[in-house]
């Protein structure tokens, strides 16, 4: 059943789960996943927060210990979610020692309310970092503008970083260089930049979604006919930008000194549009030194049916171009699309932050003692 996330592995795309729950972490189910299906990884976002904790299953006993101690409901939240990754990182914490604290990495975000505040996020990202208090976490920073010096002065501190929501190439661009930043400011400081650790979570799904429903309003055979192309094109490009930026003197001279390239990471990358193969945007996206995280769904079809055949990014740019090109030629407007995605992105995982609230706030309120 593995075969294919073993080819996976081994043509150099790390393997992460895009989920975590508590029962995930006591059933033993992350560990076997780990040590019989190529994770190496886990992220979380928001929204797979929310998931977990209104199921409800494995929080009660924390949760009646935070009412009986009167806790607020922002306090209860960051205690058990910085629980859940501070396990998960313990069972992951084999990985990280065997790959030089490359993988065997969780991720956990900032709270999302905070994406367009700098100085909250910065403060934010430290006090995560304090709280889970392991060293193979990454701390989630959105790719928003007051996300970009919020990167930089994280890194500067040697807080190791997972950029969130990127959609677009030149925000992408933006990303590499608050990464560079950081880790010539964290070298200015004495740091041992060998420590510091960042991949960059480029959206892949959501690109195909908006443009292919752009392409429908199109009509045209022609519209039609590219359908499905637009997020591959998108990604694909992106890895272009990284090989150009990872090749240049300024980061040769960071290297120099020990540092990790900023690996591209493929996120939502499970399928939207059932009439795509479900494992498209594993398939067709397997380049060396990347991540693909993967909700659990997609690792199952890959593991049963992907095909991978070896690279499949590199070779591909003059295409990708040429794809993107065709889109733009219909009247369908890339920075549009891709600051939508954006501002949805930063709104859905909001939305999501506020629905754990007030759940957990009801949980708080039912299993609060009675007072004599």
């Amino acid at each position: 059943m593995t075969d294919a996330l073993k080819r996976l592995s081994d043509e150099g795309v790390a393997i992460w789960l895009d989920d975590l729950s508590r029962k995930r972490i006591t059933s033993g189910n992350l560990a076997e996943l780990i040590d019989q299906s190529h994770v190496v990884g886990v992220t979380t976002n928001p929204a797979i927060f929310q998931k977990a904790i209104s199921g409800g299953e494995g929080y009660e006993q924390q949760l009646t210990d935070l009412a009986t101690r009167k806790v607020t409901v922002e306090e209860a939240l960051r205690m058990i979610t910085t629980a859940d990754v501070r396990d998960a990182a313990d069972i992951l914490r084999p990985v990280y020692d065997r790959t030089d604290g490359q993988d065997g990495r969780v991720s956990i975000e900032v709270d999302p309310r905070l994406a367009h505040n700098t100085p909250a996020t910065i403060a934010e990202a430290k006090q995560l970092a304090w709280l889970v208090d392991r060293p193979n976490t990454l701390i989630k920073i959105p790719a928003t503008k007051a996300g970009l010096p919020a990167i930089t002065e994280v890194i500067g501190k040697g807080i190791s970083v997972n950029v969130t929501l990127i959609f677009s190439l030149e925000r992408y661009r933006e990303v590499m260089d608050a990464y560079l930043a950081g880790l010539e400011k964290a070298k200015a400081a004495g740091l041992d930049i060998s420590l510091i650790h960042s991949v960059a979570s480029f959206f892949v799904s959501r690109v195909d979604s908006e443009i292919d429903k752009r392409l429908d309003a199109v009509g045209t055979d022609e519209a039609k006919a590219l359908k499905g192309k637009a997020a591959l094109a998108n990604a694909r490009l992106a890895y272009e930008a990284y090989e150009e930026v990872f090749a240049t003197d300024r980061w040769a001279a960071l290297e120099r000194v020990g540092a990790n390239k900023q690996r591209a990471l493929w996120a939502s990358t499970g399928v939207k549009d059932p009439a795509y193969k479900d494992t498209l945007y594993v398939d067709d996206l397997v380049a060396p030194n990347t991540v693909n995280t993967m909700p659990e769904a997609t690792l199952e079809a890959t593991a049963d049916h992907g095909q991978i055949t070896g690279d499949t990014v590199r070779g591909t740019y003059e295409q990708a171009r040429a794809e993107l090109d065709a889109v733009a030629k219909l009247g369908i407007s890339y920075d549009d699309v891709v600051q939508l995605l954006e501002d949805e992105g930063v709104e859905k995982f909001e939305a999501s932050w506020n629905d754990l609230l007030k759940s957990t706030e009801a949980e708080l309120e039912r299993l609060a003692p009675t007072e004599a």
